[in-house]
């Protein structure tokens, strides 16, 4: 009976073992590095540009890694840019698409979770993966979102050949 308790116990635990490795996923995440590197491509066509924003860098869930304030931007665009980063990120797609929803009349678009229907906001990708997003608030809606995909474009140097 001890023979038998001890190889069913064994058993189990190999299944268990087996089926928490199946459970495991390996994937490219946004480091502070990355992020640092989005925010200076977004930077350099700010100021190139004369802009004065927001630019906020978040992970894959939405969460803040960077913010950068460039001087004499409106302080209300720091959460403004947060929210347009958040969205992109946990919604998988640019801002402005929600934007769109509300301008062509689904205005239930408003009552989604998390989700700010104002453009600027883009998805950060990596081999065809949202790994993060960038969020700029602070000049016209078109060109906050020109700059912010300057700094997203950047992450295809992260790819790996």
């Amino acid at each position: 009976m001890t023979t038998q308790m001890f190889l069913c116990v064994t058993l189990s635990m190999t299944m268990l073992a087996g089926t928490a490795d199946a459970q495991l996923v390996e994937k490219t995440a946004l480091t502070l590095d990355g992020a640092k590197k989005i925010a200076a491509a977004a930077e350099a066509k700010a100021k190139a540009e004369g802009a004065r924003v927001v630019i906020a860098v978040v992970d894959e869930s939405g969460s803040l890694l960077l913010l950068e304030r460039l001087d004499d931007t409106q302080v209300a665009s720091v959460n403004v840019g947060i929210d347009k980063a958040r969205t992109a990120a946990i919604y998988r797609r640019p801002s402005k698409v929600f934007e769109d929803q509300v301008k062509n009349g689904r205005v239930s678009a408003l009552a989604l979770h998390g989700a700010v229907a104002l453009q600027g906001g883009v998805p950060v990708t990596v081999n065809g993966k949202v790994i993060g997003a960038i969020g700029v608030s602070g000049e016209t809606p078109s060109q906050d979102e020109d700059i912010a995909i300057a700094g997203a474009a950047i992450a295809i140097s992260f790819t790996k050949p």
